[in-house]
């Protein structure tokens, strides 16, 4: 199969640059039905013009470019081995190229691989089939929406829904559930796969592979097909929204298998997936490894833009200009709802980067940053670097940690994506500091606004995506949703959701 490792190539650059014809339709549906004046309706266009952008410049749509997981189909006869080989060297060499970030990580020592090779990394799952031809599948699924994965074992007591029993509406409410505690941390609007039945394991893989369909299919058993429409309806009446802004689109897809189970087991399995919803597949010549037939995509097609006119995000004059190191009144100057323009210094910090400035003084200033919860793509070009990919993570990881940076370090605006809990929240109000929310999954349109590296600390040690860079700013746009004097928009919409699912599952 001389020309597998080209092939596996060209479907990991195209899972990661560009997104899948009907995902790339539901995200432009959400954006003609949402308010554009609107906090989400502001997100999804950053949103969209970060898709076109990631097609246009062959860039990652996400700088969390996840685990990839293989879903191969092969003839009798065809050599697994030496496909899997092939397709590690073609991992390997996409993370060279920055169109994967390394995202593997040694369990014990916390080393990176630095090539996202290692034990268990990427995932592959082969079987045989009568057809002629190889069938290979892929799935980038980000770290974000992955800690949004959720299991239920009916019957069990849901906040706002009460009991769920072992029947359909007992999954109905477990489904809406999946979707509302995900709020703006898997990046909504998100896709659910979902697996009834099965043993726990089990359930997680057939839930994962749910996702694998086409948002546009009709699922063939038509008691799924129903719960499956009904599903998207009433998760869009939630009011969650894009981000957790609050809006009208929260959900745009859910696809649902049914499995056996034990007498003693009923698992309703939850694959959460965000808007980045990065899938394609190829059919392969079982000889030569070349590509046949393209998956979900037609290449002969032209992309369609999402942003037909000017520029997604629009600039009102209205903004805040915060050019640090920012003063405690600046900061308290701050409202929840202001949207926000960088420029000057941004320090990244996340996992790796929290649990050593706990233990260690800080390798730069941060009295007066903004702390980014980012793990960028970055390629050396010469002896400087470039920003490939530059999105926020999920910062509720950062909980345990972040009131005690804040206190110890002086830092005046914490930025990530899904809002904190309520430590943080009484720190941002005790020490006049604020959180920032951009816009999660926006890789290529915040890369452009970070064109300069001014400094990489610890970056032998904790690898890319978990050193601490410092970058030069330019109109990085964020919204502040967390401030000064104990607001938080993130409380209030669970809140309204809260309420309004309560509502939704009583009909």
């Amino acid at each position: 199969m001389q020309f597998l490792k080209e092939s596996m190539l060209e479907l990991i650059i195209q899972t990661s640059t560009n997104l899948p014809p009907d995902v790339r339709e539901a995200m432009g549906w959400a954006l003609r039905t949402e308010n554009p004046q609107s906090q989400s309706g502001k997100a999804l266009a950053i949103i969209g013009e970060n898709i076109d952008m990631a097609h246009q410049d062959e860039g990652a749509i996400c700088q969390d470019t996840g685990m990839l997981t293989f879903e191969v189909k092969t003839p009798v006869g065809v050599n697994q081995m030496a496909m899997r080989k092939q397709t590690l060297e073609a991992v390997a060499e996409a993370t060279k190229r920055g169109k994967l970030r390394p995202n593997s990580v040694d369990s014990l020592t916390g080393k990176n691989s630095g090539d996202n090779l290692g034990p268990g990394t990427p995932i592959f799952h082969f079987e045989q089939w009568e057809k002629p031809e190889v069938e290979v599948r892929l799935i980038l699924k980000g770290g974000g929406c992955e800690n949004k994965n959720i299991q239920y074992s009916l019957p069990c007591q849901l906040e706002h829904l009460g009991r769920a029993d072992r029947d359909l509406e007992g999954v109905r409410k477990c489904l809406l559930h999946a979707v509302w505690q995900a709020q703006g941390q898997g990046c909504a609007p998100g896709a659910i796969g979902v697996c009834i039945g099965s043993d726990r394991a089990g359930g997680y893989h057939l839930a994962k592979l749910q996702l694998f369909r086409s948002l546009d299919d009709t699922n063939p058993d038509p008691v799924l097909a129903k719960l499956e429409q009904e599903i998207v309806e009433q998760a869009n009446k939630l009011g969650v929204g894009a981000m957790g802004f609050g809006g009208s689109t929260s959900l745009i897809g859910c696809k649902i298998a049914a499995a056996n189970r034990l007498p003693a087991c009923f698992f309703v399995s939850v694959a959460y997936d965000c808007w980045a919803f990065r899938r394609l597949g190829v059919l392969l010549d079982a000889e030569s490894g070349a590509i046949t037939k393209w998956l979900y995509r037609d290449p002969s097609r032209p992309v369609e833009r999402l942003i037909t006119t000017g520029t997604g995000f629009q600039l009102t004059g209205r903004e805040v200009r915060l050019e640090p190191p920012l003063s405690e009144e600046k900061v308290r100057a701050l409202k929840v709802g202001d949207v926000v323009l960088i420029n000057g210094p941004l320090v990244t910090g996340r996992d790796a980067a929290h649990q050593y400035l706990l233990h260690h003084d800080a390798p730069c200033n941060m009295q007066g940053a903004i702390l980014y919860h980012c793990g960028p793509v970055m390629l050396k070009e010469g002896d400087a670097w470039r920003t490939v990919a530059a999105g926020p993570t999920t910062s509720i990881r950062e909980e345990p940690y972040e009131a005690d940076i804040i206190r110890r370090l002086g830092v005046r605006a914490v930025m990530g994506k899904g809002g904190m809990g309520e430590k943080t929240r009484a720190a941002l109000k005790e020490h006049g500091a604020v959180y920032l929310h951009a816009v999660g999954g926006a890789a290529q349109f915040y890369a452009r606004c970070l064109p300069k590296v001014r400094g990489v600390y610890l970056l032998e040690e904790l690898g890319i995506p978990e050193a601490m860079w410092v970058f030069e700013a330019r109109n990085f746009p964020a919204i502040v949703t967390m401030d000064s004097h104990g607001s938080s928009l993130h409380a209030e919409v669970a809140a309204t959701t809260g309420t309004e699912l309560a509502k939704i599952a009583a009909k």
